[in-house]
Parts: C-alpha cells; sequence; structure tokens
C-alpha cells in the first residue's frame, strides 16, 4: 500500500467530484477453478485497489458524499479460515490502515444499503464485470439482475476516469518496478530463443522471472513464431531458424501497478535481410510516436503519423503503391496493421476497460472512427502529462486477411498483390514500450529493454 493519506485524498477527490449520495465500489471475491476451495490467484478490484489499497477478498468500501464519513465492509475471518489461513487482520484494523474509520460486516452493509434506500437517497457504482458482483449489487439495491449494468452510474465512471488517468509519481515508481522485471523477462527469452526450444519453454522461463519479481503476469504472455495471429496464446511451436519470434508479456508489481512490453526477434540471434527490412520500419514507427508524442496532440493523430511511416516503409519495398496520404486515408496500410498504435496503462494493463473502453479513449472531441485498423484504436484523446499509454505499432502478413482483401478488390488501387504473395510467410512483428506523457513531450519508462538490431542480436549472442 501507499500511505493511508493517499488514499484518503483520493477518495475525498471524488466525494468532491460526484457531489451528493453514496458510492459503493466492491472488491473481488474469490473465483473457484475447478471446485470451491481450489481457486484462482486472487486479484483484487483495480478501482477498489486506487480508492482503498486493500487485497483481502469479499471487502466493500461505501463513501457517503453527504456526511463524507467512508466505510470498509466484510465479514471477519473465524476459527475455521484461521486455521488455514493463519492470523489476519480484522476488518477494522484493514480499514484503519487505509484511513476509515468506519467498518462493518456484510449484515450491517444490507442494513446500510437498506437505510439509504428508504431515505431516497441516490446510489451510485460503477458496471460490475464479474456475475458474483452483479449478484452482490443485486441483492444489495434490490435490482433484478439485468438491470444492474444498465444502472451503473456514468457521472461515476467519467470521475474514475478522470482522476485515474493521470498517475502520480509514486504511481510511475511502481509501473517502473514492473519494467523493471519485465526487462528481465524480456532479456531472459531473448537470450534462449534459439533453434530447437519450443515456445512454452521461453514462455516459462518469463513467468519465472515475474514471479522471481514477486508478481504475477499482467496477462496471459503471448509467444509465437506464428507472430500474424495477434493475441496467440498457444505455445507448441518448436523454434526454428528463419522465423521471427513475437513476445508480449508483462508482469504486476505486489500492488497490482502493470507493464506491457512487447519485443520481436530472430530465431537464432541473427536477423536476415527480410527480417530487418521489416523490423526498421516497424521501429522506426514506434520512434516516430515516441518523438512526437505530448501533451494537447491526440494519440489518434499519432497513430495516423506513425501509420504514414509504416506505409512509406511497405512503398518502399513495393508492397503499397501511390500517394501516402491517399493509401493512409484509405486504410490500406491497415491491411499489415489491423489494431491501434495502444492503449493506456496503470492497475489495469488495458487501464479501466472495465468502465467502457470509449469512457477512457475517447471524449467530447475525439470520436472512435469505424475504418478498418483506425476503429480498434483504444486510446485516441488528447494526453495530458500523467497519461501511460503504450506505444506498440506492428506489421503482420496473415493471409487469411490478404486473401480476403483481394478477393474483395479492396484497396486494390494502393495494394500490389502480387507483391504481397511473397511475404505470405513471414509472420508477424511488433514492438511495444510503455511511455508517460511529461510537460513538454514524453519519456519511455523503465530500463531500456533491448529494440535495434544492434541491442538485440548483442543481447542474444553474449
Amino acid at each position: 500500500m501507499f500511505k493511508k493519506e493517499t488514499y484518503i485524498a483520493r477518495r475525498e477527490q471524488l466525494r468532491k467530484d460526484i457531489g451528493h449520495g453514496i458510492i459503493i465500489l466492491p472488491g473481488n471475491h474469490e473465483a473457484p477453478c475447478n471446485y470451491p476451495d481450489n481457486t484462482y490467484w486472487f486479484r483484487q478490484d483495480s478501482t477498489f485497489l486506487y480508492f482503498f489499497g486493500l487485497q483481502r477478498e469479499d471487502l466493500v468500501g461505501v463513501l457517503d458524499c453527504d456526511s463524507g464519513k467512508d466505510y470498509v465492509f466484510a465479514n471477519d475471518y473465524d476459527i475455521d479460515d484461521i486455521i488455514w489461513t493463519g492470523p489476519l487482520p480484522s476488518v477494522k484494523e484493514l480499514a484503519a490502515s487505509a484511513g476509515v474509520d468506519n467498518s462493518g460486516d456484510l449484515k450491517a452493509l444490507q442494513d446500510f444499503c437498506d437505510k439509504a434506500l428508504n431515505e431516497g437517497r441516490n446510489v451510485k457504482y460503477l458496471p460490475p464485470y464479474r456475475a458474483d458482483t452483479i449478484e452482490q449489487l443485486s441483492a444489495l439495491l434490490g435490482l433484478r439482475h439485468e438491470r444492474v449494468i444498465p444502472y451503473a452510474s456514468r457521472k461515476l465512471i467519467m470521475a474514475c476516469v478522470k482522476q485515474r488517468s493521470v498517475k502520480s509519481d509514486e504511481e510511475l515508481a511502481e509501473i517502473e518496478k514492473a519494467i523493471a522485471t519485465a526487462y528481465n523477462m524480456h532479456v531472459s527469452a531473448m537470450k534462449n530463443a534459439m533453434p530447437g526450444r519450443y515456445e512454452y519453454e521461453l514462455a516459462a522461463i518469463m513467468q519465472g522471472e515475474a514471479w522471481r519479481g514477486n508478481g504475477p503476469l499482467s496477462f496471459p504472455i503471448i509467444m509465437t513464431i506464428h507472430g500474424e495471429t495477434l493475441h496467440n496464446h498457444g505455445h507448441n511451436n518448436q523454434l526454428v531458424e528463419g522465423r521471427m519470434l513475437v513476445m508480449d508479456a508483462g508482469c504486476e508489481t505486489p500492488m497490482n501497478y502493470c507493464s506491457d512490453i512487447t519485443r520481436s526477434v530472430p530465431v537464432g540471434g541473427r536477423f536476415n535481410e527480410r527480417q530487418k527490412t521489416i523490423y526498421e520500419i516497424v521501429l522506426n514507427a514506434n520512434l516516430e510516436a515516441i518523438r512526437i508524442a505530448r501533451p494537447g496532440v491526440t494519440y489518434k493523430d499519432i497513430h495516423t503519423a506513425t501509420s504514414r511511416i509504416l506505409a512509406q516503409g511497405y512503398k518502399d519495398l513495393g508492397i503499397l503503391r501511390g500517394d501516402i496520404d491517399d493509401i493512409v486515408a484509405n486504410g490500406a496500410h491497415s491491411l499489415l496493421m489491423p489494431h491501434g498504435l495502444g492503449h493506456m496503462m496503470g492497475l489495469d494493463v488495458h487501464d479501466m476497460e472495465n468502465y467502457g473502453q470509449i469512457n477512457v479513449g475517447y471524449d467530447d472531441e475525439t470520436h472512435p472512427s469505424s475504418q478498418f485498423g483506425l476503429s480498434s484504436l483504444r486510446f485516441g484523446r488528447k494526453s495530458q502529462p500523467g497519461f501511460v499509454i503504450t506505444d506498440e505499432p506492428g506489421c503482420y502478413f496473415i493471409p487469411a486477411l490478404i486473401d480476403k482483401w483481394r478477393a474483395e478488390g479492396k484497396c486494390k488501387d494502393f495494394i500490389n498483390f502480387d507483391e504481397l504473395e511473397k511475404w505470405k510467410d513471414f509472420g508477424g512483428i511488433r514492438i511495444e514500450d510503455d511511455i508517460v506523457i511529461t510537460d513538454t513531450g514524453c519519456r519511455v519508462l523503465g530500463k531500456p529493454i533491448p529494440k535495434t538490431v544492434a541491442e538485440i542480436e548483442a543481447t542474444m549472442n553474449e
């Protein structure tokens, strides 16, 4: 946890932004894996963490905007629990550690909610993303299950987005701890990316490094020689010379702040000319985003600027043809990058997307595009100092997508499909860093992870 004053200040700001009524912020429950006593690794709800910092399951936080009081509710452990868990803090002690003076059990929470509803007080909550939380809110508020999500408060969503979007110095320090561990994850995997090894061996190395850094993975590892499949979580392929290996992985700190890093390396440790050519096109796009990202510039415009870099590179190879502005305006380059440049990151690897991605990534000034590729940009609005965003351009030769566009004649004036046929066996490349927007530009967070051709080759051949 941070010091309790951090959480007190965050809750006070939230009450100020909401104005009146009651805010209910449920924590997460344990989730059974295959029977009740065998649970998945417990991960606390990020909003609850942000405002209370407490890691125990079954906690519920309440903010009373009218009285200025905060509450933490949960049942204390009894002797049957303590036999298995050992002594643990009481709910009152946990609440006090977060600067909360008022606490009670779950029956007291139900009584609190019943009283508030009988008095006609306004109760706000965020859209739940787990079935057990929907069930809990349904019982607390007397709502039918199907009405729980529609009745979530947009005003509360936007207040949380406003506050959580700007990362404090102490939050940035936590994120950089996660990136320090990601450095070890990626460098260790690079050094083992040799012919004959299996993807699952390298994924295991990465997961071991994550736990050695005292945190779980922030999302399932993508470790594949078939990088043309954007989220390839299968790890059963044997590494062979001539393939690029895409490694997209990050971890969490014990406080659950995340890292999200992608590196693409040649199996065996040396780029061939074909691999080097595509890699440096993607790297130039990655570096362009770092060069131009700054406060007041929309990430949608930065996505477009990096798209121009990619399009020019593909035109130089004879894959695309025509005017670069026309290529990008018509989305022809998106055949080879059907996703957006990046997303926000913090307590969630895709930060706050449980609030609704459009509420996090867009606003009244900047709206999502309907164009293929650009429509998948998760964060498009203007950046502010303290925003943490991923910068992850890529190039993917997806045979099924290439064949579809060719059959449909899509963007045929800009795409040389005959030349593109020669690349259908290539796979994919993605390069991803985590950046923070500063007062004058941006900064790549954490210890630099080998990224240039020379750095990767030197690391892999140490």
